[in-house]
């Protein structure tokens, strides 16, 4: 699952619902080089919706959607910078 994924940088935005989380995500993946991996941690229900039709409309790459089954339910992204 997650091993097999070389996290460049994490960012952590549980607690923050739409849109802040794919906004902090397109600031820290623009620091991101080309190739790298953005981990993004969230638990807004609505983030795995939200992060699919981001990647797709950006061009990065969402490689893996995790759902971590805690109280509040965890999101885990692994997003590859075009």
């Amino acid at each position: 699952m997650t091993e097999d994924v070389k996290v460049d940088q994490t960012l952590d935005q549980k607690g923050l619902l739409c849109p802040m989380p794919i906004i902090n995500t397109a600031k820290e993946i623009s620091k991101l080089s080309t190739g790298q991996i953005l981990e993004v941690i969230a638990t807004d229900p609505g983030a795995p919706m939200d992060f699919e039709g981001w990647a797709h409309t950006t061009g990065n790459i969402l490689i893996n959607s995790i759902v971590e089954d805690t109280s509040p339910k965890t999101f885990r992204f692994h997003i590859k910078k075009k």
